[in-house]
Formats: C-alpha cells, sequence, structure tokens
C-alpha cells in the first residue's frame, strides 16, 4: 500500500507555542504530553501528524511487540525478561510513531484482549495487543479528547501514571509496558475536559486562526500548492524539515548535559506559590519544559527566559478555577518573580 503523505511541520505558518510544545515532548518523552486547545480549522490535527516525519529513531528489541528499549530493563514485558533476563537481546533502531486512539475506540480495542479458551485449553496467556501496546515509547494521539468515554479516560489515566497497561479477563491477567507522550487536541466549544485527566498534560497551549493578512494569504497558498501536488510540495520543504529534525537529535543529545542552579529551582517554586497551584507537580513540570527549552535552544544552563517560556506552557490549565470559569493567569506576576 502507498504511503499516504503528511503536510510538512516546518511548511506550517504561525501557531509557534503548539509547534514549541510538540517538538519539547519529542526531545522529552518523559515530559507529559500537550493539549492543544482551539477552534476548529486551526491545523491541529495536521500539526501532530506532520510531527511524525520528525520523530527520531531509537534502540529496540527486535520482534518484542512492545517495541521495549533494551537498555532499560526494568520496563520491559514479560517476554522480554523471560528471553532475556541472562543473555544480551538483539536491538534494531525503529523510528518513534505517532499512535492514533479513535474517539470511539472500544476499551478492548484500546488496551488489548486475552484469549481465555487458550488459557483454559492450553495453560498460557494469549495476548491480542491494543493501541496502548503500539503507543509505549510513542505518542498516543487523540483528537477531540475531550469527547472521549470516560471508561477510555479511566484506561488512559492509569496507564499514564503507572507507565503500565494491565488487562484482567476470569481471574487472568496481563500487564505490559505504556509509557507514552500523551497529545490531545480539542475544541473547547465542543465540550470540557475531565479535570482529573487535564491535569496529566504537562503542557496546554490555546491557538486561534492566523489574523495577519499576508500570513493568512499565505496559509491558503501552501495548502493548495500541497494538495496540487504533495510529493513536490514535499520535496520542496525536505532541506527544513532535515534541519529540524537534526535541531531535535541535537537537543536529545544535550538534555542530560543541562543544569539548574537554586536561584531557578526557587524561583519556579515562588511562581506556583504566587498563582496559588495546587500540589508540587507544577513546580516539577516547569523545571522540567525549562531543562528541554534550554536543550532545544542549544544551552546547558537553564535561563531566567528559559523560565518564563516553561511557565506559559506548563502552567496556564493548572489554576484553580470554579465550574464553568474562564481561566485567566496574571502573566504580570510571572514575570515579577522571574525579573525580581
Amino acid at each position: 500500500m502507498k504511503r499516504v503523505s503528511t503536510f510538512p511541520f516546518t511548511a506550517i505558518i504561525g501557531q509557534e507555542d503548539m509547534k514549541k510544545a510538540l517538538i519539547l515532548n519529542v526531545v522529552n518523552p518523559r515530559l507529559g504530553g500537550v493539549l492543544i486547545q482551539g477552534e476548529k480549522g486551526t491545523a491541529k490535527s495536521t500539526t501532530v501528524r506532520a510531527l511524525a516525519e520528525l520523530l527520531p529513531p531509537r534502540p529496540c528489541i527486535v520482534g518484542c511487540r512492545f517495541h521495549d528499549d533494551p537498555h532499560d530493563k526494568s520496563n520491559w514485558c514479560d517476554e522480554c525478561h523471560e528471553k532475556y533476563d541472562n543473555a544480551e537481546p538483539e536491538t534494531e533502531l525503529l523510528p518513534m510513531r505517532v499512535t492514533e486512539l479513535p474517539v470511539s475506540a472500544t476499551e478492548d480495542r484500546v488496551v488489548g484482549t486475552l484469549d481465555i479458551e487458550a488459557a483454559i485449553r492450553e495453560g498460557k496467556r494469549s495476548f491480542e495487543p491494543g493501541i496502548l501496546a503500539d503507543a509505549n515509547r510513542n505518542i498516543l494521539y487523540v483528537d477531540e479528547i475531550n469527547l472521549l468515554d470516560d471508561h477510555v479516560v479511566d484506561v488512559l489515566l492509569d496507564s499514564a501514571a503507572m507507565g503500565i497497561n494491565t488487562v484482567e479477563r476470569e481471574g487472568i491477567s496481563y500487564s505490559h509496558p505504556a509509557r507514552f507522550s500523551l497529545v490531545g487536541t480539542m475544541n473547547p466549544e465542543e465540550g470540557d475536559i475531565r479535570p482529573q485527566l487535564l491535569d496529566r498534560f504537562a503542557l496546554s497551549v490555546y491557538i486561534t486562526g492566523e489574523k495577519d493578512l499576508d500570513k493568512r494569504a499565505e496559509v491558503i497558498k501552501r495548502r493548495l500548492e500541497y494538495e496540487d501536488d504533495p510529493e513536490a510540495f514535499n520535496a520542496k520543504w525536505a532541506e527544513e524539515q532535515e534541519k529540524e529534525v537534526h535541531r531535535i537529535e541535537r537537543a536529545i543529545k544535550l538534555l542530560p548535559q543541562v543544569t539548574v542552579t537554586n536561584e531557578i529551582l526557587r524561583m519556579a517554586a515562588e511562581i506556583s506559590i504566587t498563582l496559588g497551584v495546587e500540589g508540587h507537580r507544577a513546580d516539577i513540570t516547569l523545571i522540567k519544559t525549562a531543562e528541554t527549552i534550554a536543550a532545544v535552544d542549544g544551552h546547558t544552563e537553564v535561563t531566567k527566559e528559559d523560565l518564563r517560556t516553561a511557565a506559559r506552557l506548563a502552567l496556564p490549565h493548572r489554576m484553580r478555577r470554579r465550574p464553568f470559569e474562564e481561566q485567566k493567569l496574571d502573566w504580570e506576576n510571572v514575570d515579577k518573580v522571574i525579573d525580581a
């Protein structure tokens, strides 16, 4: 089957916060994903799907259904433990992927299924992997995430918290690693998102249509050009795509070297206290985001500007609010803490 081309990530005009948040989660998969909110027709889905062309390869155990990391034995599936606990696994480089979870997906399709008859007849656990198996060490994308059924949301919450997917049927259980970067897109006009799920996103952005006349006209031009000849359009942007891939690869290598001073740590804590953010997850996410921004920008010590940018991505959805009340964040107070 011929592979369907996607609109190039680097050809998307504007929406810088959305693109930055997605790139940060590629560079640092442990960040915790991003929620993208915005009106319809603002390239939310297009941008997420375009990200797939920039995803770097990573080492995987050959033949593993969950593409386990050969260097992280603590997160291996049962089969890999049985085969390689006392042996060196064969490895291969596989690119990260964007795995889509349809809003209409059933719980069995998401978590996978156990063959009870085979278990009774042969005494062996027979497991058919689901979407969470495909998503392990990849990006899990949910369009219209605010419309997901509650039981599927519960499954996502459990997997996001534990990094493991467990399926239980008739007294038989099967577990496998399920660590993924969750990316959700939604139009707030179509309904709100559950607070428990909202809190699981490291970053959030709210996007609108382009208001600049010239840029808006260029959006139309590029889209029509792409639809007229996708292959030629992608070839035209191949060099820019390659540059972005190299930037991501460089940032991934640089991230472990990034350091944070006590001043920056105290600043992050003060920002959260000033804004009245609940719990400590916001503070930790703020620092992780600032570290990743530093790596993407090519330096090894987190700066005040890194923290300022991180705050605008990591804090808006964590503000306390009453039901049906709009989220508001006073950035002047954040800037005062940083500039003091």
